[in-house]
C-alpha cells in the first residue's frame, strides 16, 4: 500500500507559516509531486486560501481548532483528500494555538493510519515574538515553549530583524530546550525541501550510532490487530505503559464480544466503547521518545496469548 507523506506546520500567529507552506508548495510543484494542503482557520472566513495555487487540493477547515473542537471534521477533509486525490505528500498548517500532541492526535485516525507516514512536525518561530515571550501571558508563553519542545524542524524566521549577537542568543535558548530539532535561521521563511530531507537524514544516522531505536521526537506508531484479544490481558498491558505515551484510539476487538470496541486513552486515562459494528482493528499510539519495536512486541503477544 502506498503511503502519503504527512506534515504539520505549526508555530505561534504571524511566524510565517503560511509563507513557508507557499515556499514549499512552489518547490514541490517544480519536483512534479503531487501534494495537498489542510488549512485550518480559528476564525469563519479564510484569510491564506487565496494564496494557494487552484491546481493544489485544498480543504479548509473553520471556526476551531483542530486539536479540540473540529477533530471530527478534520477526519473528514483528510479522508475525502487521501480518497479524491492520488498524493504524495499532505501539508497541514494549523492555527497558531495548536498544541503539536493534540494536532497528530486529531490527524492519526484509526480509519485510515496506515494510509499515513508522519514525517514530523516543522515549527516557525518568530525571532522577536520568542525574544520577548516573557511579556505575554504564562499559557502563551507556554505553547510557544510546547512548540518548540515538540518541533522536529525548527525555523527561526525573520533573522534579518534581529543582530547577530541576538539570533545566536536566541537559537541558543531554543536548542537549550530541544536539542534533537534541526534548527535553521531564515528570512521570509525560505528553505529548501532537499536541505530539511537532507538535515534530517544526517541527523538520523548520528542517533542510530547512539540509540538503534531513534524516531522523530514525537511519533505515531500505527498497529492492526488481525485478530480479538482477552480484554483482562489488554488492561494489563495499558497499566504498564510509559508516561511518554499520551495518547491512543483505534479499535480494539475482545474474546467476549461479537463487534469491537471504540478505544482512548489519554495521559493514563482510557475509555472504551462498544460499536455495533465491524470497524477496522487499528490502534494509534502517540508518544515521545517511545520504543516502536517493543510495544508492537508486546501487542503482538497479547494475540499471541488470546490464540492460546
Amino acid at each position: 500500500m502506498k503511503e502519503t507523506e504527512v506534515y504539520i506546520l505549526g508555530g505561534f500567529l504571524g511566524s510565517g507559516k503560511t509563507t513557508l507552506l507557499r515556499n514549499i508548495l512552489k518547490q514541490e510543484n517544480e519536483a512534479g509531486r503531487k501534494v495537498a494542503v489542510l488549512l485550518n482557520e480559528l476564525g469563519s472566513v479564510s484569510v491564506d486560501s487565496g494564496l494557494i495555487d487552484d491546481d493544489v487540493p485544498l480543504k479548509e477547515l473553520f471556526g476551531g481548532c483542530i486539536c479540540c473542537t473540529i477533530q471530527d471534521k478534520l477526519e473528514v477533509q483528510l479522508h475525502e483528500l487521501l480518497t479524491e486525490n492520488e498524493l504524495e505528500a499532505v501539508y497541514i498548517e494549523t492555527t497558531g494555538a495548536a498544541h503539536p500532541v493534540e494536532v497528530l492526535d486529531a490527524i492519526m485516525s484509526p480509519l485510515f493510519a496506515e494510509k499515513l507516514a508522519y514525517k514530523g512536525i516543522i515549527t516557525v518561530v518568530d525571532l522577536l515574538r520568542w525574544r520577548d515571550r516573557n511579556q505575554l501571558s504564562p499559557q502563551l508563553r507556554q505553547l510557544l515553549v510546547e512548540q518548540v519542545h515538540h518541533a522536529d524542524f525548527i525555523l527561526l524566521n525573520k533573522k534579518d530583524l534581529v543582530t547577530e549577537m541576538e539570533a545566536a542568543q536566541l537559537l541558543y535558548s531554543i536548542q537549550a530546550l530541544n536539542a534533537d530539532a534541526v534548527c535553521l535561521l531564515t528570512e521570509q521563511a525560505e528553505v529548501s525541501i532537499a536541505s530539511l530531507q537532507q538535515l534530517k537524514r544526517k541527523q538520523s544516522h548520528q542517533h542510530q550510532e547512539l540509540d538503534v531505536n531513534h524516531h522523530l521526537h514525537l511519533s505515531a506508531i500505527v498497529y492492526s490487530f488481525e485478530g480479538a484479544i482477552k480484554q483482562t490481558d489488554f488492561e494489563e498491558w495499558m497499566r504498564n505503559l510509559p508516561d511518554t505515551v499520551y495518547r491512543m484510539k483505534g479499535y480494539v476487538a475482545f474474546t467476549h464480544s461479537q463487534y469491537p470496541y471504540l478505544f482512548q486513552y489519554s495521559y493514563g486515562m482510557p475509555m472504551l466503547m462498544n460499536e455495533m459494528m465491524k470497524m477496522p482493528l487499528n490502534i494509534v499510539i502517540i508518544g515521545e521518545n517511545v520504543q516502536k519495536e517493543q510495544l508492537i512486541s508486546e501487542l503482538k503477544e497479547l494475540e499471541r496469548k488470546a490464540k492460546n
